[in-house]
């Protein structure tokens, strides 16, 4: 990016800014107003990019708080790529070190989980797990193999109920929020992605999983937190939900 390059956009995004040297209308006059015009515009559709990418962040924080809360991103991390569909990446980060909402600590989780399903949402498809290859590993070599993770299964771990308060704000007579941490397994079964709630144990394994970690790495975890943990409803649910696209023994 040129110098010229980089003034103008740091213009665009900056009210306080002086339109760009060079920015003159076809009777050679400088173009404040039109520069205005369009720098408002911008402005306005990467709130509005946001807006779609983050409801629920956006139902919680109010609209008005929202689009400072979003003018201010915007200014601070401008788009990096035409695609806007992945626009507001840096969010979560963003939220974490933003200390005006410091007091709402969930906010940069749930912001997660709903980047979480926009991923999920665009991820490239997989062929379907046969279950069938599990079942025919010896068991003296079972514990040591690996599972890889469909491109659209995404995990969100979290010490906040964010699964519910994510079910609270978008679906009607939901139940409201519990006090306990709620990591979340984001899956695509066909078209749509959707969130699941896992337990701490049940995260420990998944994200020793997700590590490219061995089967009994990956038990090792969830049984530290949960001596008598069982695997067999995540991994039914991992299956059920294509969220599992292959295993690899200690040979291969």
């Amino acid at each position: 990016m040129t110098t010229t390059q980089a003034a103008f956009r740091a213009a665009l995004l900056d009210p306080e800014r002086a339109v760009p040297e060079g920015l003159t209308d076809p009777a050679g006059q400088q173009t404040t107003r039109r520069f205005a015009v369009y720098r408002n515009n911008v402005t306005v559709a990467l709130i509005n990019a946001l807006r779609t990418g983050f409801p629920v962040l956006c139902k919680l924080l109010g609209d008005q708080n929202f689009d400072q809360l979003a003018r201010l991103f915007a200014r601070a991390h401008p788009p990096n790529s035409p695609m806007m569909m992945h626009y507001g990446e840096a969010l979560p980060a963003f939220l974490d070190g933003f200390k005006p909402l410091a007091h709402i600590g969930y906010l940069p989780d749930v912001a997660r989980l709903e980047l979480a399903l926009r991923r999920s949402y665009h991820a490239a498809d997989s062929a379907p797990f046969d279950a069938s290859r599990l079942g025919a590993v010896p068991a003296d070599v079972l514990m040591q193999t690996r599972l890889r993770l469909a491109p659209a299964a995404q995990f969100v771990p979290s010490r906040w109920p964010i699964f519910d308060i994510w079910r609270y704000n978008t679906e009607p007579d939901a139940p409201k929020p519990h006090g306990i941490a709620q990591p979340v397994l984001v899956t695509r079964a066909q078209f749509d992605p959707a969130p699941h709630p896992l337990t701490s144990a049940q995260a420990a394994w998944l994200q020793a999983i997700s590590d490219d970690q061995t089967l009994e790495a990956a038990v090792d975890a969830a049984t530290t937190i949960d001596p008598e943990f069982d695997l067999g409803p995540l991994l039914s649910l991992l299956i059920q939900q294509g969220a599992l696209t292959d295993i690899t023994t200690p040979e291969e």
